[in-house]
């Protein structure tokens, strides 16, 4: 009887063996596949778990794509596994019809988790369009058009179904054309009704003498005055990216102070002050420096600063080593004018140089120059023209 009881814990030892294998094999596929489909959690979802329940493998977790479970259950199908897939494809329940949603606000706030304590990692100004993922009753995980996902709170945003968000694109916008300012309740523009900033759009209802009576995503009725916005469809047909424009428009942010995530002309970091100058410029730009320097055209390869034109933006940060990989945690925008300028958001917008000589030399990023890409007039699936 002993040594009948002493093989079944044999047994059973090397079958708990046989099963923590077969896990760690399953995981390695789906780590696989997580490198494929969601190689960066900031534009996409892939978080899938297994275990095992009745010698059936469970498949638990969430993820924005459909074509990654679909690979991951073909795989373990192959391997001859029984498994149930309770993984939540995104968009899931909880956002029901409305699939789509506007910013609202000025500036709405993107967070990394559902609670305003979070940190803040970006910013959309008022009508970008976002696709909603979950909805938890206060804060909505939602996708901007550089596919960037984070949290905002149901405040800040207008929910809207397909119709809906369709019948808004194409009726007739009026884009704000100056750094900050507000619309107001009433034609004599004495009461606010809320702020507006550089970029934001909202529906014309009716031109006025002075004004136009416009819509906001969530139907409030306000009006702004003539002088300060454009119709969008005629401001895009005339913008002309350039040069030029680049460094008018980064030039009208000096002194704006820095915010990490910030994306509007009331403040804004490093990369979200390159995204606003680039938007104006009819891009949407990828969000992050660490993302943006991974798209656009190689320039200054030598890191000499030769070759750079107007406009092209600058990397720094932590160069690679034999142990760790390059970090990039700065970008500016090289505007040259003799004086090997840039200018960035470090502190404030501010205009500073590479040349060490210079009253205006930044010792930091002088020592820290990783190099330089140009987005001007250059095909690339990530800059998105608007």
């Amino acid at each position: 009887m002993r040594i009948i009881k002493f093989f079944l814990i044999i047994i059973l030892f090397y079958s708990c063996q046989v099963d923590k294998n077969s896990l760690a094999s399953f995981q390695s596929l789906s780590d696989s596949i997580k490198f494929k489909y969601a190689p960066d959690k900031r534009v996409a979802i892939y978080n899938v778990s297994f275990k095992n329940e009745d010698d059936v493998l469970v498949l638990e977790g969430e993820t924005d794509n459909p074509l990654a479970i679909e690979e991951l259950k073909k795989g373990l199908s192959t391997k001859g596994v029984k498994f149930k897939d309770s993984v939540s494809i995104l968009p899931d329940l909880t956002v029901g019809v409305h699939k789509y949603a506007l910013a609202n606000n000025s500036a709405a706030n993107l967070r990394g988790k559902g609670k305003h304590s979070a940190e803040l990692v970006t910013q959309v100004i008022l009508g970008t369009e976002l696709k909603v993922l979950k909805n938890d009753g206060s804060f909505s995980l939602v996708q901007t058009p550089e596919k960037y996902i984070a949290w905002v709170d149901n405040g800040g945003i207008a929910f809207f179904t397909e119709n809906e968000f369709n019948n808004w694109k194409e009726s007739e916008l009026l884009i704000y054309t100056k750094n900050i300012g507000n619309s107001y309740q009433d034609t004599s523009f004495t009461i606010i009704l809320t702020d507006m900033v550089l970029g934001g759009k909202v529906k014309l209802v009716e031109e006025l003498a002075t004004s136009f009576r416009v819509q906001f995503p969530d139907g409030r009725i306000g009006f702004v005055k003539k002088d300060e916005v454009e119709s969008y469809a005629k401001w895009l047909s005339l913008l002309k990216p350039s040069k030029e424009l680049i460094e008018s428009y980064a030039k009208s942010f000096l002194g704006s102070p820095y915010l990490w995530g910030g994306t509007s002309t009331k403040a804004m970091d490093c990369s979200g002050f390159v995204k606003t100058v680039y938007l104006m410029n009819g891009f949407v730009t990828p969000r992050d420096a660490s993302q943006q320097i991974l798209n656009g055209e190689i320039v200054d390869e030598n890191l000499k600063l030769e070759g750079l034109e107007k406009g092209d933006l600058m990397f720094f940060g932590t160069k690679a080593t034999e142990d760790k990989k390059q970090r990039v945690t700065h970008v500016g925008i090289w505007l040259g004018n003799g004086n090997q300028e840039f200018i960035h958001s470090s502190k404030r917008v501010r205009l500073n140089s590479m040349n060490p000589t210079s009253d205006i030399y930044d010792s930091w990023c002088g020592e820290h120059y990783l190099g330089s890409r140009r987005y001007l007039d250059v095909e690339n699936k990530e800059l998105i023209k608007l």
